[in-house]
């Protein structure tokens, strides 16, 4: 498994975080990205669409599909990546399932830290991701009462309070390989 991709960690320790922050994910084209701090869960959960497992290199991989904002399937990108392991997750609501796990680079605030994702469809939940303990164990203090205390990315960017007659008619979509040897 190839991760020379990931930056080293480097955090200083007690970085306050907001109950949700923007967050990025270095080597995919994707800045910004929404996020909910659990700290009721594990590991790290990504949305992740169309997934495909494949074999390179007699080791095995995923391809997917990172739809970086809500409700839009805007500005799609695909990733492949090895997979790190499977485990079976249980989500909040109980129902259990096996997830595909890979190893990617997570900007919160302005430090990079190299975390174990989860895959799998969060159609009905509010955030494309869940940032888990395993990522905030690296130096990171919640405050449960704040929100985005990484800042926001500009007006311009955001899309939560786009209104559809304002849709692109074309989405862009790019294509990352990660990890590659």
């Amino acid at each position: 498994m190839s991760t020379h991709l990931l930056p080293p960690e480097d955090v200083p320790s007690h970085v306050l975080v907001g109950w949700r922050e923007w967050v990025g994910l270095p080597g995919t084209g994707i800045e910004w990205l929404k996020a909910k701090v659990d700290t009721g869960a594990q590991t790290s959960s990504l949305h992740a669409f169309g997934l495909k497992e494949f074999t390179r290199d007699d080791e095995p991989w995923v391809r997917f599909e990172i739809h970086p904002w809500q409700r839009s399937a805007d500005d799609a990108v695909q990733v492949e990546l090895p997979v790190h392991d499977r485990r079976r997750v249980r989500s909040s609501s109980g129902h259990s399932e096996k997830r595909v796990v890979v190893l990617m680079a997570v900007r919160l605030h302005d430090h990079v830290i190299r975390a174990e994702v989860t895959l799998t469809r969060r159609d009905s939940m509010g955030f494309r991701m869940l940032v888990g303990r395993e990522l905030l164990s690296k130096g990171f203090l919640v405050d449960s009462a704040a929100s985005y205390l990484g800042g926001k990315p500009p007006r311009s960017v955001r899309r939560a309070n786009r209104r559809p007659s304002e849709e692109p008619s074309h989405p862009r979509r790019a294509h990352r390989r990660l990890g590659e040897r």
